[in-house]
């Protein structure tokens, strides 16, 4: 089982570029300057090993790869050409290499120019040369624009041109109007070369056609903005830090394959008050392996719970094969994957941190979030969740299934996108609703766009009982394409103030779009002993003692013979100081067949007794089924101090600290004992 660590994914100590070695050093800050997002740099300085780094590379251009498919990486390719082109192009004239230049700057980031006009031997002005570009707006550029660059005073490397900053004033020889006015400059240039003349005012080609000239606010933006920020327009950096958050628990082939995904995440309790977290996580993409006519995938899925504090309160993992024919895998190759699932938790506030991983693929995806367990007692109502379906099967009643509500079966996007084509499904629970105000409630719907309401309504709410399930359902097909909100208000009466949640969404411009396909496990129901078990567990990881005994005993009573129930039953039992009848339920599970997990157990309970001479027993032929444990080889080391057995005890913690040399109450006894005659 996977541990998760509860630090901040930025808490390591940031590192300048200085103290790197000169091949990262150089990496850095010559061959990504430009195009590196500021959170990967951040990261990538917060690596501490080379071989971190060297994955993290790996990501960094994986993440670029027009073709992942492929075993080339053009975008890379193309990259380092670029910046041998600048250093070969534009140097010369430079005290640096072409890189460092302007013109090598805007070469590495926006490539060759579609054409270029160059104006270096006219007598009246500076030499000038303009750059064109056009079908460029997949990076967030205009669909045409030009790159400037002159001599400035005449002398030196070409640097970058901007009207706003420079003027046309710069660009004339002999100017001798007033350097603040550039319009009289503007027609002294005109006269002179009108290419020039116009982009001094704008690098927007058609924007300078004004009639009283005006110089671009927009030019400047462009350089000083959309231009760098260009080759970042299609890098989801999220991968970087994924991979410092996850570099220390995932295996190293997994941490350059981040996927990016989109996920969900829903609190709603279930008829016996229950509460459940459900969860929805759909990566980019799903890969199979090819085996024969079958197509495989494993999934395996980790999921951590942990409180404010960062303790562990609840942890869980899942394996899951997928085997599909060729007619199947035709059936689902364009589409989107959707894992749902569904888990037990008890009251409290904690942060989620879920682990998904392609086994055979070696790729992950994560998502992080904090949830709040509210009782089913306390008056409350849940956010909106959107669906663009609901499903109303009965095959699943009396399990619990991720957004199975008693509706029917929620199809949620994390995206909460639609088409004109689809019914979208509104669901909110109201909870603990006091009695005297049954048959007062009122729920409120309104859907709004642009803050003003398209279409309201009013239901009821009657009968609804302890756990109310209120779904409302909106047919799309009359409303236009274009964002909107949907706000639910439970009106309470009885004086009691509204309670409001809402949502965004927004209708596609087609009839239909594309679904995933989804994978969902089913749960027991939340009065089933599988579910009162992991409570109990929880409860016993928040340190709730008397409560995770209570449902613990229960369910070991239910089923004396299941070895999960029972080693659960005696965690419970040691913790509450029960050491006897842990002893007991242990030692039942250590006849014919014997169960060696309970090992451990029963020298913890005979340990905590005083019968040190029998933990020890059972400790020894723990470790001779499981191998090096370091907890029990320091009992055994305190059992035999116990008995006055020196030599044992040594023996033990020696053992103990080759395994773990940084054990120092350990080294402080052995470094005791030594001493004595």
């Amino acid at each position: 089982m996977l541990g998760f660590g509860a630090a901040g994914v930025f808490a390591q100590k940031k590192k300048s570029s200085r103290d790197l070695e000169p091949r990262y050093r150089k990496w850095i800050e010559e061959e990504v300057v430009y195009i590196i997002t500021p959170k990967e740099k951040e990261v990538f300085l917060q690596l501490e090993t080379d071989r971190e780094r060297e994955i993290f590379i790996e990501a960094f251009w994986r993440q670029r790869d027009p073709d992942p498919n492929t075993p080339d990486n053009e975008f890379r390719t193309e990259h380092y050409q670029r910046i041998s082109q600048a250093n070969r192009l534009f140097g010369r004239d430079a005290p640096g290499p072409g890189w460092r230049t302007d013109m090598g700057r805007i070469h590495i980031l926006l490539g060759e120019p579609h054409s270029v006009e160059r104006y270096d031997t006219l007598t009246e002005i500076y030499p000038v040369i303009i750059w064109f570009y056009s079908g460029m707006s997949d990076l967030g550029l205009p669909n045409s624009f030009n790159v400037v660059f002159f001599k400035k005073d005449g002398i030196g490397a070409y640097e970058l041109y901007s009207p706003v900053r420079h003027g046309p004033q710069s660009l004339l020889i002999h100017y001798k109007g007033d350097m603040t006015m550039f319009d009289q400059a503007y027609l002294e240039l005109r006269r002179i070369a009108v290419p020039v003349a116009e982009v001094s005012l704008s690098l927007l080609p058609g924007e300078s056609a004004a009639a009283v000239p005006q110089l671009s606010m927009a030019s400047e933006i462009l350089i000083a903005n959309r231009i760098p920020n260009a080759p970042l327009e299609r890098v989801k950096d999220a991968y970087a830090e994924k991979l410092l958050r996850y570099k220390d628990i995932i295996d190293v082939e997994y941490t350059a394959n981040y996927i990016d995904s989109d996920a969900m995440v829903r609190v709603l309790h279930d008829a016996s008050g229950q509460a459940f977290v459900h969860y929805l996580l759909e990566p980019r993409r799903l890969t199979f392996e090819t085996a024969g006519r079958a197509y495989r995938s494993l999934l395996e899925i980790n999921g951590h719970v942990a409180d404010s504090g960062g303790r562990t309160v609840y942890q869980f993992e899942r394996k899951i094969p997928i085997e599909f024919d060729q007619d199947r895998i035709e059936m689902i190759r364009d589409k989107l994957f959707s894992y749902q699932d569904i888990f037990p938790l008890v009251e409290g506030r904690y942060r989620l941190s879920l682990l998904f991983k392609n086994v055979v693929s070696r790729e992950f995806a994560s998502f992080e979030a904090e949830i709040d367990i509210p009782s089913a007692a306390a008056f409350s109502m849940s956010p909106i969740t959107l669906a663009h379906r609901i499903t109303r099967d009965s095959k699943y009643q009396g399990q619990n299934k991720a957004f199975l509500v008693p509706g029917g079966q929620l199809v949620p996007s994390p995206r909460n996108d639609f088409a004109q084509g689809d019914i979208l499904v509104a669901h909110v629970q109201v909870r603990g609703l006091p009695r005297a105000l049954e048959g007062r409630a009122r729920m409120e719907y309104t859907i709004e766009r642009e803050g003003q309401p398209v279409l309201t309504t009013n239901r009821d709410l009657i009968g609804i009982g302890g756990v109310a399930d209120i779904v409302q359902e909106f047919p799309l097909q009359d409303f236009s394409p274009a964002y909107y909100k949907v706000r639910a208000v439970l009106h309470p009466g009885g004086g009691i103030d509204p309670i409001p949640a809402e949502a965004d969404f927004y209708i596609a411009s087609v009839p239909h779009l594309p679904r995933p396909w989804v994978l969902s496990m089913p749960l027991p129901a939340g009065n089933d002993p599988e579910i009162a078990n992991i409570l109990g567990g929880q409860f016993l990881n928040l340190k709730q003692i008397d409560r995770a005994r209570d449902l613990l005993e229960k369910e070991h009573r239910n089923r004396p013979a299941d070895p999960r129930f029972a080693m659960d039953y005696c965690r419970a039992l040691l913790a509450s100081g029960d050491f006897s009848r842990a002893k007991a339920v242990a030692l039942s599970f250590l006849g014919d067949p014997p169960r060696p997990e309970f090992r451990q157990i029963a020298g913890q309970a005979c340990q905590a007794l005083g019968e040190y001479a029998e933990a020890v027993v059972h400790y020894k032929e723990h470790l001779a089924h499981f191998g090096t444990h370091l907890a029990v080889l320091n009992a055994v080391g305190e059992c035999y101090h116990r008995l006055g057995d020196t030599e044992e005890a040594l023996t033990a913690w020696k053992k103990s600290l080759e395994i773990e040399p940084n054990q120092e109450k350990i080294r402080a006894l052995v470094d005791s004992l030594k001493k004595r005659p």
